[in-house]
């Protein structure tokens, strides 16, 4: 058999069904499409097994187990997807194959390439992450009705850089906001209390995937 041509592959750590955890469909059966490698080195990443390593795929392959699941909605992540140049062009297909996808990326990188029927899941880094100045903000202008941002909150001081940031970029006028705590460093009750009382226009959320499995790969 012939070696899929580079243009053609991407390289994976796993796909798999599982539920959504996080963001707009949460709560949704969803094909997670991981693909391998990340620029960056968050403090509370639970996904360091998809630094390195993984195997390529040629994106006819991924399509066809995507397909085999039987469900409408796919989420593309990592690691940092956008690291390979050619999860454009997966993306692409997955919506030209009838899918309701989204993206889960750090923000670090440009996504003005992505396809716009993609919904894209920006995660903002806070200071508490380690990775703020990672942070791409000409990506923010770019934002619109189908896109989310997402904060993940360490403790106090990320939750008033994150108001900060939602205000002086007016982002919940572009799209839907979410805040989230970290695990175990930021009591959820505190960050809810906290979003009542200055009666912010976000989107509370608990990552549903580690109250149901913790950090356990595949899940």
């Amino acid at each position: 058999m012939d070696t899929p041509a580079p243009q053609n592959r991407l390289r994976l750590t796993e796909i798999f069904l599982s539920l959504q955890g996080e963001a707009n469909t949460a709560g949704w059966p969803t094909v997670f499409v991981r693909l391998t490698g990340c620029p960056l080195r968050c403090q509370y990443c639970d996904t360091a097994y998809a630094f390195h390593g993984g195997e390529w795929w040629e994106i006819g392959a991924i399509l066809a187990e995507v397909a085999r699941h039987g469900v409408r909605h796919v989420c593309v992540t990592g690691g940092e997807p956008l690291a390979q140049k050619r999860c454009l062009e997966l993306l692409r297909q997955l919506c030209d194959a009838g899918y309701d996808v989204s993206l889960e990326t750090s923000g670090a990188l440009d996504i003005a390439g992505v396809d716009p029927r993609v919904s894209r899941v920006v995660d903002l880094k806070t200071p508490g992450s380690a990775e703020m100045a990672r942070n791409r903000l000409e990506n923010l202008p770019l934002l619109t009705a189908r896109d989310q941002v997402k904060f993940v909150l360490c403790g106090r001081g990320d939750y008033e850089w994150a108001r900060a940031m939602v205000a002086g970029h007016r982002l919940a006028e572009r799209c839907d906001v979410l805040f989230s705590p970290s695990k175990s460093e930021l009591a959820p009750r505190d960050l809810a209390d906290w979003i009542v009382a200055d009666r912010l226009p976000v989107r509370f959320q608990l990552q549903l995937h580690k109250i149901l499995w913790n950090d356990e790969p595949g899940r």
